[in-house]
């Protein structure tokens, strides 16, 4: 991390942070402040209360994420696209004879002479113990590579490398001696939990932070079942992952830190809050407790942190950057899906924007979504994907709609939707841990909306006058074309849903035709906000809602099974009492942040 830190700063993306700072609160408001302005990585020279400095923003921009990997980017996306095209390869021997040599830096190397991970012994307390939001529960590792082993074929080829989340302090963990572990259902760190656990015995963590950041984005890589991050780590590094037993847990020898634990069988405690990717907190619920065993330091360790919160933020550099790399993977995956766009403005996971083909029944003389639903189908059962409430999919003949181009996207689509065929639900199902707007942790619902064909409709470009005198329901305001906020009354309990969209379904039932441009209504708390940017549009309509519960429609009927409506959907995506709070900044603390930026500090001319 030193010598990756070193070398941005020789060539301008990076800044030393010389005055003392606070890790509560005051780090993380830099942090965002600076990603705002498109700053450059930070180091945090003098962190109060803590023993080693801190860095943040590394992987602030594509464009500086490209530059720390600019010696093997070219190499690894080749060997991707060989992946999937082998044959490729075997045609041009000579010109690939270094790619052959590249891979061989993809075998990790198992005690090396140096270890420097060892140098020193520390405790947890020693770290920069980094709060991000105001009602986080504690600090948290933000960039941490969390590694265990498969108890039936254990060995680092068969390990599992990921990023998940690790509270450091606060709520009932014993200083020094606990911390927290949170992690998705479907994750490899689960799967080994589970064999552990019936075999009754402990799981070994070792948490990796630091080293080389091709360590770090291995982490996150969404990488086919079976193959190791770690040889991807020695592919982009350009230097195998070195690493080394001790105490019977797995050591990255070049980690600046590794905090090595135990979690036992049913062995949980309170972990969070936390603030989220999706620009909420995730609450409060019990998760794993890690039992500390070592953690160990290199003697110019430097801690790396980053901040999430409502998107975009550094964690979206990551996407851009996973997608450089992997270009086109999902379609060899995926038959008939050309592409797919989680969409980083409505948190992710909410929603998905995907083309596909349309190749089924060519005889047929009326085009309608069939093969689309096969893929949606495919769409929704692959690794993180399988997380999305919303997914958008469309066939285009022409190549005329990109699923990465969001209101061209959403224009093609809501013409060509049949509202009263086109909407398909899947109910009780699971979504997110992180996301609120479901019946329970895990748990929600699902829509698929799968538009093909001609248009049937013109897209309004203006709010109609059947909407701007509703009892009950004010401001309307256009978000795209198409796509009208209004603002209702704040919402109250479920029970009370059923009145109100019968009150508005009464209103507009007879102005159906007269409301055609216009397919979907988000009923909201703020119209003028949530109209405000394409931005605040996805993150209201889209982080908000539980599509099972929180979608309606005027004149809305079920027949055979399937829901539809005849005049405009309604998206309630009004603030549920259930739902996580959102993020805000601590206004004393952002005058603190004004400071360095002043003429003197370190952030002038930066901020």
């Amino acid at each position: 991390m030193r010598e990756c830190l070193t070398d941005l700063e020789k060539h301008g993306h990076l800044v030393r942070i010389k005055e003392e700072v606070d890790p509560h609160l005051e780090m993380a408001a830099i942090h965002l402040r600076v990603y705002e302005a498109g700053g450059p990585a930070l180091l945090f020279e003098n962190v109060k209360g803590a023993r080693f400095p801190a860095a943040s923003n590394i992987f602030g921009t594509l464009d500086r994420s490209k530059f720390l990997f600019r010696d093997t980017l070219d190499k690894v996306q080749r060997l991707i696209a060989h992946r999937s095209d082998p044959i490729k390869a075997l045609k041009a021997p000579v010109k690939n004879f270094s790619l052959g040599l590249a891979a061989l830096k993809a075998l990790p190397l198992k005690n090396p002479s140096d270890k420097p991970v060892l140098q020193q012994r520390i405790r947890i307390s020693d770290l920069p113990l980094i709060q991000h939001w105001p009602m986080d529960g504690g600090a948290f590792v933000t960039l941490p590579q969390v590694y265990t082993e498969d108890f039936d074929n254990p060995g680092i080829m068969k390990a599992n490398l990921g990023m998940y989340r690790i509270q450091l302090t606060g709520n009932e963990y014993e200083r020094d001696k606990e911390i927290g572990l949170h992690y998705q259902l479907h994750r490899g760190i689960g799967v080994h939990q589970t064999k552990a656990n019936k075999r009754g015995e402990p799981l070994k963590v070792s948490c990796f932070v630091g080293g080389p950041p091709a360590h770090t984005l291995a982490a996150v890589m969404p990488l086919p079942e079976g193959i190791s991050e770690m040889t991807f780590a020695g592919l982009l590094g350009g230097r195998r992952f070195r690493y080394f037993y001790e105490d019977g847990f797995c050591l990255s020898a070049d980690a600046d830190f590794v905090i090595t634990g135990t979690v036992h069988p049913g062995d949980n405690k309170p972990e969070g809050p936390f603030g989220d990717h999706l620009g909420y907190y995730s609450l409060t619920h019990p998760f794993p407790l890690m039992k500390v065993h070592g953690v160990y330091a290199r003697k110019d360790a430097v801690w790396p942190f980053t901040v999430v919160g409502r998107p975009p933020q550094e964690d979206t550099s990551f996407g851009a950057l996973i997608h450089e790399i992997t270009g086109d993977a999902l379609k060899d995956e995926i038959p008939g899906l050309k592409e797919v766009n989680a969409v980083d403005a409505a948190g992710v996971h909410p929603l998905l924007l995907a083309v596909g083909s349309e190749r089924y029944t060519p005889y047929m003389p009326a085009k309608q979504p069939s093969e689309l639903l096969t893929i949606a189908n495919h769409v929704l059962g692959t690794g993180q994907l399988s997380l999305a409430k919303f997914l958008f999919i469309t066939a285009d003949d022409n190549n005329a709609v990109s699923a990465h181009h969001i209101e061209p996207y959403f224009r093609y689509v809501l013409e060509r939707l049949h509202l009263d065929r086109d909407v398909h639900f899947y109910t009780h199902t699971t979504i997110d841990t992180l996301d609120y707007s479901g019946q329970g942790l895990n748990s929600g619902s699902k829509v698929v909306f799968a538009a093909y064909g001609a248009p049937v409709r013109a897209l309004c470009t203006e709010v109609p006058e059947a909407l701007k005198e509703l009892q009950g329901f004010v401001n309307p305001q256009l978000c795209l074309p198409g796509v009208i906020a209004l603002q209702a009354a704040p919402f109250t309990a479920y029970d009370q849903v059923p009145g109100e969209i019968k009150a508005l379904d009464e209103q507009l039932l007879e102005k159906v035709d007269a409301l055609g441009s216009a397919p979907v209504i988000i009923l909201c708390d703020d119209a003028s906000f949530t109209a405000a940017t394409v931005n605040n549009f996805l993150w209201v309509a889209f982080t908000r809602c539980n599509p099972s519960h929180d979608i309606h429609g005027i004149g809305a009927f079920v027949q055979h099974k399937h829901w539809g409506c005849r005049g405009p959907l309604l998206i309630d995506a009004r603030v549920k009492p259930h739902h996580a709070p959102p993020l805000i900044k601590d206004p004393a603390v952002e005058k603190r942040v004004d400071q360095l930026a002043a003429k003197g500090g370190s952030l002038h001319g930066i901020l």
